[in-house]
């Protein structure tokens, strides 16, 4: 009888051990992953608007001018390019009494960054043309009624041009006809993916530990103290006066007792060299500026061939384009105030033919 009741109470109140024995699950593999890659700008948000916003007033530019400024020292290959562009039609361009050379160079830095630009008409009270100047492209919008140009720095600052004082220089977009977009924005990724690998290099250096590796100890010869030792022995090795040696002596120990694992040292400095040499060769292409002409110096016992064919291709099939597209304003001037002499490489001796 006290064996059954004895029986009939384990059935109705198992002991505590018991029952967190059943409970508790077994351990078991879990997996788990990030998802798909994501972009920091969605391509759909730069590349692909289809029209511009319209606000009442003015259109808005269908990118941001904001961030393709940003962008300008992104990379400096893609800010060499458009300075080197600038600096070469500037070269060529003949200066005259209603345009001067620093103000053309504005307009011609303006078109290669944002594919716009604005020169203004000042003229005098008999309508005769005085002078051209120069509106910032950033902050230019062209109005609903497309002749009509507004000067917007803020939300709360706007000036309207008087109609038929501002000129449109513009590269066309294949999405809208408003406004022009430069020819580089295909190799935007490539520019900031650049810069990143610079901050993050920088980042690196800055910080100032450099080791990279994780110090694995299983020797247990090895006692809390020598152990205490070699931590101080490594953050000592950090900040001012790093790339210190650091000393280890386990008498008694067993073969790989201690261990260094390379986390990714050198697999991230390679992929650093890798990154800058592709995004730079990406950021040429795009500009279409041959490597000899911005100073680069070639990684290959070829190298990259003779500088002055190259200048001279690139003189006949980038700089003429561009020249034929300045050459538009004389058509709304009525006069001709943008004229260029022929692109020559001089004597080879620093001085002009």
């Amino acid at each position: 009888m006290r064996k059954q009741k004895h029986k009939r109470q384990y059935a109705a109140a198992p002991p505590t051990g018991a029952l967190a024995a059943q409970v508790a699950p077994a351990p078991s593999m879990e997996a788990f992953s990030f998802g798909d890659p994501t972009p920091v700008l969605d391509h759909a948000d730069i590349m692909e608007s289809l029209e511009c916003w319209r606000n009442g007033k003015w259109y808005e530019p269908p990118v941001s001018w904001a961030g393709l400024a940003k962008s300008f020292n992104a990379s400096v290959h893609h800010s060499s390019a458009i300075h080197f562009k600038a600096n070469i039609l500037t070269s060529t361009f003949v200066p005259n009494k209603y345009l001067t050379p620093a103000t053309f160079k504005r307009l011609a830095l303006d078109f290669l960054t944002f594919g716009n630009a604005y020169p203004e008409k000042r003229s005098s009270r008999t309508g005769r043309l005085v002078q051209l100047n120069h509106s910032l492209a950033k902050y230019t919008r062209r109005g609903v009624d497309l002749d009509a140009y507004f000067f917007v720095q803020g939300w709360k600052q706007e000036h309207a041009f008087d109609k038929g004082t501002i000129g449109h220089v513009m590269d066309p977009d294949v999405n809208q006809e408003v406004y022009g977009l430069p020819q580089y924005l295909s190799a935007l990724q490539s520019a900031w993916l650049n810069e990143s690998a610079t901050l993050f290099r920088r980042k690196y250096y800055k910080n100032g530990s450099h080791a990279g590796f994780i110090l694995y100890m299983t020797d247990a010869a090895q006692n809390v103290k020598d152990v205490d030792n070699l931590r101080t022995a490594l953050r000592e090795s950090k900040g001012p006066g790093n790339f210190r040696n650091v000393f280890m002596y386990a008498p008694g120990g067993k073969k790989d007792g201690i261990q260094i694992l390379p986390v990714s040292e050198v697999a991230a400095k390679d992929e650093f060299f890798n990154i800058k040499g592709v995004t730079r060769d990406d950021l040429l292409a795009a500009h279409r500026v041959p490597p000899q002409l911005m100073g680069i110096m070639p990684n290959n016992a070829g190298g990259f061939g003779a500088i002055e064919p190259a200048a001279r291709v690139f003189a006949r099939n980038e700089l003429v384009p561009l020249q034929s597209q300045f050459l538009m304003i004389n058509e709304w001037c009525g006069e001709e105030v943008v004229k260029f002499n022929e692109y020559t490489l001089g004597n080879m001796e620093g001085k002009a033919a």
